[in-house]
């Protein structure tokens, strides 16, 4: 697009100038021949009462991405003190100033010394001044003018994104919104249609199409299935200068893609399926898969496989591998060759998460036949029982027989079985058994008290096959015999005094038996008869499972026997009686007076060590000195008065007395006598209080005795004063609450609920009959009759 500037710009101020048009000698870029000139002018006019500026503003403009080999040329500066003699200095300043754009100091002429891009910079502000070459003074002020780029469609429109992707349903309706792409003009929008975009589809009819103005994709096309094309590719072009020819495009490429929804139901491939399932199959096992295919992906694609009929319903089973979606049919029960060969199901495979709005294209489920054969094979024998459980006897003879076990072939030609046990089960090889009837019988002795359970295996194995074998546990049971005698439950050794006196106790003991006893045990305790009359002690059984040992003379000497040795017979009381004979060593040592034991050694006293003699009464006359201080301190104590409750005015502290005496009301005249309020001269001063015990008796304080029909109120205002001048009085406040009403009142009830009628009818004269008590309230409404009356 070319441009061409043709301005005059001659600014005069007063009269008019002469206009300096000189041809520069060389210009530019084939533009017109005409100069722009900014003109400065002075204040030739002499009749103004104000002063006008000389520099005046304006602005260039400048064409952008100038291709010619010479300097661009821009504009003129000239001034109405320019003379012509070159006594004038031009100078320039600013954005890009003696770089960008550089200035004739004599001339006035602008250039810019290279390209211009609007996009970097639209608009320039710099400054001009002409100045007197010979004073360098300024003789015109400095002023400011902007050169503004001139734009040209030189900048295609650019996509956001080189590339977008979207997604949409398969089976969408017609102008369904897919995305949305924007393509941007960097070329100014307000000249021109530089950055007027418009929008179009070069690749991807008749699936899609695209607003022009928006740029918003949509679905052209009706239900677009994904099963037969997943995949689209969409160019659009965005184009500048409203779409008109000329103009600069760019495109981007849209990546569409067409998710599942489930529109296609699952299809077995066939309608038969034949398994084969060994009867030896064990539970739970795998017998075959069937798959029946849908079209759809991930979750549409999600089948639930059942059978739904069937003679093996109970026989087998069906899951779902939810990686492969294939149904597992596995096996539920032991199958039995003999019993049934042949199981029919039928299976159904279904669709779990079905769209309503396909339900018109038929049910989301299908169905298929499955025959299971039943293989016969060869089984190991089978046990009566899954496990043996036996008793015997610890003291059973070597080869006695404590049981059988039977094992069965459970093919039809019942081929014969052989026994054997399970070395690795019964190392010692402690049992065996008959290899022909399955008799398990001992080979070596047995012993409760070691080992009271034997688990051993037995394998049975058919003798035609020995590889078809099976196993099964034998738990064997030891009963206990009474053949271990009882013995001591630990070792005794004990001490017996040298000042110990006869029938002294000094050892208990007590005994324990490795046999079981389902009554309990009984011990009895008795001495070997070897030391039953010459021994130095007795054993008395205390019929409790254990024995006392006593001494049998005063004092004994271990300088003449430190050690003696006791033999005591236990025995027990099971069938046969077991006895043991056990020995207690007792030893001979000196002791305290309390008993307690202090050598046994018998050169102790021959060979004394430790502390001397007046050692030991040092710290014995130690410990007498603190003993008697203490006592002497603790009597001080308690000699002590006591500390008053509070010792200055500075110490103030709560003192909390606690009171756990419940009153009993009106009728407790223990703890108050309401009797003193009835009849004051009856006090007696003589009582003293029951809720604390004085410490210090004072002698009773007689009071003056009360006139005759004392007030209840002087009383008691009488009765405090003097306590408060009562030394003896307890330093506390005592709060006693009288609930006495009196009984006889004359006056009844003086509430005004239980009046009937208003106080105009009410007659007060009987006031004056109650006595002096209601003198004062007679004279009250006495009165206000009187003031009615007036």
């Amino acid at each position: 697009m070319r441009t061409y500037h043709c301005f005059w710009l001659l600014f005069w101020a007063g009269q008019p100038h002469q206009s300096f048009l000189t041809p520069l000698s060389k210009r530019t870029s084939g533009f017109p021949e005409k100069q722009k000139v900014l003109v400065l002018s002075g204040n030739s006019r002499q009749d103004l009462h104000r002063s006008k500026r000389s520099w005046m503003w304006n602005q260039f403009f400048l064409l952008e991405e100038y291709t010619g080999t010479d300097y661009q040329y821009v504009g003129k500066l000239h001034s109405d003190q320019d003379k012509g003699d070159g006594s004038l200095k031009y100078i320039l300043s600013g954005d890009g100033a003696g770089d960008l754009f550089i200035i004739n100091e004599n001339t006035g002429d602008i250039q810019a010394t290279k390209r211009l891009d609007r996009e970097e910079k639209p608009v320039y502000i710099l400054r001009a001044q002409a100045i007197n070459r010979r004073t360098g003074r300024p003789v015109e002020p400095e002023s400011e003018f902007i050169i503004k780029i001139h734009d040209i469609n030189d900048n295609e429109p650019m996509f956001t994104k080189d590339v977008y992707n979207a997604s949409i349903p398969e089976m969408s309706d017609v102008g369904t919104f897919v995305v949305q792409v924007t393509a941007t003009d960097a070329d100014d929008p307000t000249y021109g249609n530089s950055a007027k975009v418009v929008y179009s589809i070069l690749q991807g009819q008749p699936y899609f199409s695209v607003e022009s103005e928006t740029g918003i994709i949509k679905t052209a096309l009706l239900n677009m299935d994904r099963e037969n094309r997943e995949q689209y590719q969409v160019v659009i072009q965005a184009k500048d200068m409203g779409g008109q020819m000329g103009g600069l495009s760019g495109t981007t490429t849209v990546n569409i893609t067409l998710t599942d929804v489930n529109d296609n139901p699952p299809r077995f491939p066939q309608s038969t399926y034949q398994f084969r399932a060994p009867e030896s199959t064990p539970p739970d096992s795998p017998v075959g898969r069937i798959k029946a295919n849908d079209a759809d992906v991930d979750e549409n694609a999600e089948i639930e496989y059942s059978i739904t009929e069937g003679d093996g319903y109970d026989m087998f089973g069906i899951t779902t591998d939810k990686d492969t979606q294939e149904g597992i049919i596995t096996v539920k029960k032991a199958l039995d060759f003999e019993n049934k060969n042949l199981y029919i199901l039928k299976v159904e495979a279904t669709n779990t998460h079905v769209d309503p709005r396909f339900l018109y294209l038929g049910p989301f489920k299908d169905s298929a036949t499955v025959r299971i054969q039943v293989e016969d094979v060869d089984e190991p024998p089978v046990f009566s029982r899954p496990a043996y459980i036996m008793e015997v006897k610890e003291d059973v003879p070597v080869n006695t027989v404590i049981g059988t076990v039977t094992a069965q072939d459970p093919d039809a030609a019942k081929n014969p079985v052989k026994y054997s046990v399970d070395r690795h089960t019964d190392m010692d090889r402690v049992f065996n058994i008959n290899s022909g009837n399955g008799s398990i019988f001992t080979s070596k002795p047995l012993d409760r008290e070691t080992l009271l359970w034997h688990n051993i295996t037995v394998i049975a194995a058919e003798i035609n096959n020995p590889k078809q074998s099976s196993r099964v546990p034998v738990f064997i049971k030891v009963l206990d015999v009474n053949d271990n005698a009882p013995e001591f439950a630990m070792f005794y050794e004990t001490f017996v005094c040298e000042n110990a006196k006869a029938e002294q106790l000094i050892q208990t003991l007590s005994a324990v038996d490795k046999d079981d006893s389902y009554s309990g045990h009984q011990f009895s305790f008795s001495l070997a008869p070897e030391a039953a009359s010459s021994s130095n002690f007795t054993l008395q059984d205390n019929r409790d499972n254990t024995a006392g040992i006593f001494t049998r003379k005063n004092r004994y000497n271990r300088h003449e026997m430190s050690t003696y040795f006791l033999p005591v017979v236990i025995s027990d009381n099971d069938y046969p009686i077991q006895s043991s004979t056990e020995t207690v060593t007792i030893r001979v040592c000196a002791c305290d007076h309390r008993g307690k034991m202090l050598s046994c050694n018998a050169e102790a006293l021959i060979h004394p060590t430790g502390l001397s003699t007046g050692a030991l009464i040092a710290i014995l006359l130690c410990i007498v000195i603190l003993l008697v201080t203490v006592v002497l301190f603790a009597a001080l104590r308690r000699q002590r008065k006591k500390e008053p409750l509070i010792i200055s005015k500075e110490d103030i502290r709560d003192n909390i007395v606690s009171y756990n005496d419940e009153g009993g009301g009106e009728e407790d005249t223990q703890a108050f006598d309401i009797g003193t309020l009835r009849n004051p001269e009856a006090i007696d001063d003589n009582k003293l209080r029951r809720d604390i015990v004085p410490e210090t008796l004072f002698m009773p304080r007689r009071t003056a005795t009360a006139r005759d029909n004392t007030d209840v109120r002087d009383f008691i205002n009488q009765r405090l004063k003097e306590n408060d001048i009562d030394p003896t009085a307890p330093p506390y406040d005592s709060l006693a609450t009288y609930a006495y009403e009196g009984n006889g009142s004359v006056a009844e009830s003086l509430s005004s609920l239980e009046s009937m009628t208003t106080d105009g009818d009410q007659d007060y004269d009987y006031l004056s009959d109650w006595g002096p008590r209601f003198k004062k309230l007679a004279d009250m409404y006495g009165a206000m009759d009187s003031d009615k009356d007036s």
